[in-house]
């Protein structure tokens, strides 16, 4: 039983591990022709011509696109809070006259 638990918990963490490995992106430098080697010695001491540049290889191809993530949960909205109870009606009526405004000179 103690062993049993023991593998469970390591695949379940092998197997949550191998699920977040993101991908990697490695960029091809462009290649470049090289000449070849110069040729064998001719009969009369000099070196033979340089060899003609080799064809270049092929690019290889893109890799996927990764998955966009979800999105998070919208959080709940909050209670409105109790209306307040009506005030008291004064007892008379009070009138404020304001001054008119001056105008500046």
């Amino acid at each position: 039983m103690k062993n049993s638990i023991l593998v469970l918990a390591l695949l379940s963490t092998l197997g949550l591990a191998a699920c977040d490995r993101s991908p990697t992106v490695v960029n091809v430098p462009t290649p470049v022709a090289v000449p070849g080697p110069a040729g064998p010695q001719g009969p009369s001491g000099g070196t033979g011509a340089t060899g003609d540049a080799g064809a270049t290889g092929a690019t290889g191809n893109t890799g996927n696109t990764g998955n966009t993530g979800s999105t998070g949960y919208t959080g709940a909205t909050g209670d409105t809070g109790a209306t307040g109870r009506t005030g008291k009606a004064g007892e008379g009526t009070t009138v404020i006259v304001m001054p008119a405004a001056s105008s500046a000179k």
